[in-house]
């Protein structure tokens, strides 16, 4: 994939069908550590401890509209690919965390890709399902929670054309000033 966030959008389909209520999204950028970590937590129904081992194989999945599953082992791939490191756990009837970690100035890594729009594609496909999504940039942070948004404008569904134009904006507004205030110090 072209995009980190691409994979984002992959696995926190996973969780989706996995029926999540909520989907916490996780990215750590540490230029000091010259490392950038993605994290995706969900509450759904767990991964059977028996298939845990297989998921990173593309040739075992749980779907049933095709025979291969490329989603966790192409986001491992990705992360060894880039001396970093990927790591799944779950626990069924509790939910499932993945965790990607890449070595940030490595040749091959990907972009992380347009975070902003990212999120309102993942907002706009989780029905019901809820986001946490937490941006860490050299210990600077960006938070979004729908929770909080919906519960803010009494709404049950974000699937407005006014409110998904204001969480754009407000993701592009809330990264780039993370990213500002680093370089301003």
């Amino acid at each position: 994939m072209k995009e980190l966030s691409l994979h984002i959008l992959d696995i926190t389909q996973n969780s989706i069908r996995a029926k999540a209520k909520c989907v916490k999204l996780q990215i750590i950028e540490s230029l000091v550590e010259n490392e950038l970590t993605i994290i995706i937590e969900d509450d759904g129904c767990g991964i059977p401890e028996n298939q845990l081992a297989g998921v990173t194989d593309p040739f075992v999945t749980s779907r049933t509209t095709r025979k291969v599953g490329l989603g966790l082992s192409l986001f491992k791939a990705a992360a060894e690919a880039c001396g970093g490191s990927f790591l799944i756990s779950s626990t069924e009837g509790v939910g499932t965390k993945v965790v990607g970690s890449f070595r940030r100035d490595h040749i091959d890594r990907a972009p992380l890709g347009n975070m902003a729009d990212t999120i309102l594609t993942m907002i706009m496909s989780f029905g019901e399902t809820d986001l946490y999504y937490e941006h860490d940039y050299n210990n600077q942070q960006f938070i979004l929670n729908t929770r909080e948004i919906k519960e803010t404008l009494e709404v049950e569904s974000l699937n407005e054309p006014e409110i998904l134009n204001w969480i754009r904006e407000h993701v592009m507004e809330g990264l780039k000033e993370i990213q500002e205030i680093m370089e301003e110090t």
